[in-house]
C-alpha cells in the first residue's frame, strides 16, 4: 500500500527537477542565441566566386604559357585558342560579355597553387584530370573539353617509327608533370632504358629539343603537333603514332564552391548539347524560334535552368554565341580550320564514333 505522505513528496521531486530542466533549457536557448549572434555578427557570409565575379565585372581564368591551338598571344597580342574561347564562353554566360576576361598566363607548377590561393577564378589550360589533384589539391574538374594522350616527337634522325624503338634515347620532358610520371612508367613497363633531360617549363623542354640536346620530346599528343610546327625544319620531326596514356584535359576549379563548379560545367556541358541539337553561332536566331522541346530548354524558353543556376535564362545560348559550339570551337583552333588539322578522333560526339557526351539539359 502507497504512502500517501511519500506520494506526495516523491511528485514535489519531479515537479522540482521539471522547474529546473525548462530553467537550464531555457538558459541554453537564450545562449544558443546570443551565440548564434555573436557569431554572425564576427563571421559574415563568405560570397562564392559566381557573385565575386559578377561584382568584379571581370572573370579572372588562368591558362597556359603558349600552347599552339589552346592558348597564345596573336601578333596583335589577343589570346587565342581552344581554352581561351571557353574562358569567354563563361564570361560570357556569367556577365553577359565574353570580352570580359583577364588571361593569366601559368606554368605547369604554378596553375593548381594560383588556383587555391584565388588568383584565379577557373583554371583552363591542359591539366590532365587525375585522382591525386582532386583528393589531395582540393581541386574539382568539370568536366572534360579534350580528350588527349601522352606522345612523343622524335627527330628523324632517330630513324624510329614506334615509341618501342626508343630505348636508350635522350627524352626532354616537363617537371612536375603526369607527363614525366607517365614517361617513367612506360619504360619501365617496356623494360626500356632512356636519359631523362628534366626542364622546368614547357617553352625550355622544346627549346632543348630544338637545340639538339635531346632527340624526343614528350607531351600530349595535342600540343606535340604545334610544336612541330614551331620548329625552323618542322619537316625534320615526326609525331610518332603511339598514345600512352589516358589525358582527360578539362577545366578545373576549387571544390569549396559547389554553386560555381556546376556553372563552369554546365557551360561545358552546354557547348556539346549546342553541336548535338545543331545549334551554333551561325543559327542562333533559329534555334531561338525552334518548338523542338530540347531546343527551347536550350535556349531558357523553357525549363527555367538559368535561374536555377544563377545567371540569366538564355546562357546557353550566350555560352555559343561567344565563340561557337563545341564543334565550331574545335575546327577553329584545332581541327580542319587550324594550321594544326588534328582530326576529332575521341572528341567526335558519341554519336559519331567519338566519347564525347554530355548530360542532357533537362
Amino acid at each position: 500500500m502507497t504512502d500517501p505522505a511519500a506520494s506526495a513528496d516523491l511528485q514535489k521531486e519531479r515537479t522540482d527537477m521539471s522547474k529546473v530542466s525548462w530553467s537550464n533549457a531555457s538558459w541554453l536557448a537564450r545562449s544558443g542565441l546570443c551565440l548564434a549572434a555573436l557569431v554572425g555578427f564576427a563571421l559574415p557570409a563568405v560570397a562564392g566566386t559566381l557573385d565575386t565575379v559578377k561584382q568584379r565585372g571581370t572573370l579572372q581564368c588562368g591558362v597556359s604559357e603558349g600552347v599552339v591551338g589552346f592558348s597564345e598571344k596573336d601578333a596583335q597580342g589577343s589570346w587565342r585558342g581552344f581554352d581561351v574561347d571557353f574562358c569567354r564562353a563563361v564570361a560570357a554566360v556569367v556577365l553577359g560579355d565574353a570580352g570580359k576576361v583577364a588571361f593569366t598566363p601559368l606554368s605547369a607548377s604554378q596553375r593548381f597553387d594560383a588556383l587555391k590561393a584565388g588568383t584565379v577564378d577557373l583554371l583552363a589550360r591542359n591539366s590532365t584530370w587525375t585522382l591525386g589533384r582532386e583528393a589531395e589539391l582540393g581541386l574539382a574538374f568539370a568536366g572534360i573539353t579534350y580528350h588527349d594522350g601522352q606522345g612523343f616527337l622524335a627527330k628523324r634522325a632517330l630513324k624510329v617509327d614506334s615509341a618501342l624503338s626508343l630505348d636508350k634515347a635522350k627524352i626532354c620532358v616537363e617537371a612536375g608533370t603526369t607527363t614525366q610520371l607517365n614517361l617513367a612508367d612506360f619504360f619501365k613497363a617496356n623494360s626500356m632504358t632512356y636519359e631523362e633531360k628534366v626542364h622546368p617549363s614547357a617553352a625550355e623542354a622544346f627549346a632543348a629539343f630544338e637545340g639538339g640536346q635531346c632527340d624526343v620530346l614528350t607531351r600530349d599528343q595535342s600540343a606535340l603537333h604545334g610544336e612541330r610546327l614551331r620548329l625552323a625544319k618542322p619537316a625534320e620531326a615526326i609525331v610518332l603514332p603511339d598514345v600512352i596514356s589516358k589525358e582527360p584535359l578539362g577545366p578545373v576549379v576549387r571544390s569549396d564552391d559547389f554553386p560555381w563548379f556546376t556553372v563552369v560545367k554546365w557551360v561545358n556541358f552546354a557547348l556539346v548539347n549546342a553541336e548535338e541539337l545543331g545549334v551554333s553561332a551561325a543559327n542562333l536566331d533559329d534555334a531561338l524560334k525552334s518548338q523542338k522541346p530540347d531546343v527551347r530548354r536550350f535556349t531558357g524558353a523553357e525549363g527555367g535552368f538559368g535561374k536555377a543556376l544563377g545567371v540569366e535564362a538564355d546562357w546557353a545560348v550566350r555560352a555559343v554565341k561567344a565563340g561557337g559550339n563545341y564543334a565550331e570551337i574545335y575546327e577553329r583552333n584545332l581541327g580542319t580550320g587550324s594550321k594544326l588539322g588534328i582530326p576529332r578522333g575521341l572528341n567526335q560526339l558519341w554519336n559519331m564514333g567519338g566519347v564525347l557526351y554530355a548530360p542532357p539539359l533537362r
